[in-house]
């Protein structure tokens, strides 16, 4: 699976405005930790502009500014500097410091952002030396490391770094001995569990798709 091309298809996407809200944001985030991320989505955005300008001109219907914001969406509390300070994740969440974190298991929690999309974001936070078990996915699995880091079998990944797995790929994510890890995570379906417990997991997550 090549990553970088996995990566290149996101941003461009993104760009162009494919992407449902949990991807956007996802990538959002990407973008503001990743620097060279960002440069691409700035080139994206500079092609898609010229392309844009080919098009016919198509005439425009009258349209009110209230047909196209509700009033009800304007948050008149929220400074302009309080907006361009936060990142695009705490905008939606708030500080990760405040949230209540679900158990999974010891050492590994999770939150779900309020996000009504066919993908399921959540955060993920490893204490640290905690590992995963060994599993696949039978969709694509996105995971951006937002503090700390953690290892696997391809390699080590640290904040502002994407990691895209399929259901080719098989690994073992372990958290950093010394910080943990807190990343953002995509996964398109179900996790696939290996190994000696994995017939077990495998029924509990099972049985824990009737309840999303």
């Amino acid at each position: 699976m090549n990553t970088t091309v996995q990566k290149n298809e996101l941003i461009f996407d993104y760009s162009s405005g494919k992407l449902g809200e949990a991807k956007s944001l996802f990538v959002s985030m990407y973008l503001y930790l990743n620097s060279i991320a960002a440069k691409k989505a700035s080139i994206f955005d500079n092609f898609l502009a010229d392309s844009l300008m080919n098009l016919e001109d198509i005439p425009t219907k009258k349209l009110n500014f209230k047909d196209c914001i509700k009033e009800e969406n304007v948050n008149h509390n929220i400074s302009n500097q309080k907006l361009e300070q936060d990142d695009p994740l705490t905008k939606v969440v708030g500080n990760l410091d405040d949230l209540t974190w679900k158990p999974v298991y010891k050492g590994f929690k999770e939150f779900s952002l309020p996000v009504k999309d066919r993908d399921d974001i959540k955060l993920i936070k490893m204490d640290p030396g905690i590992s995963v078990p060994l599993h696949s996915h039978n969709g694509k699995e996105y995971i951006l490391v937002l503090d700390g880091s953690f290892c696997d079998e391809y390699g080590e990944y640290k904040k502002g770094d994407l990691q895209i797995n399929d259901q080719q790929i098989r690994h073992n994510p372990t958290s950093s001995k010394n910080e943990g890890c807190i990343c953002l995570s995509i996964t398109e379906n179900d996790v696939v569990f290996f190994g000696r417990l994995g017939s077990i997991l495998n029924l509990f997550t099972f049985i824990k798709s009737f309840f999303k």
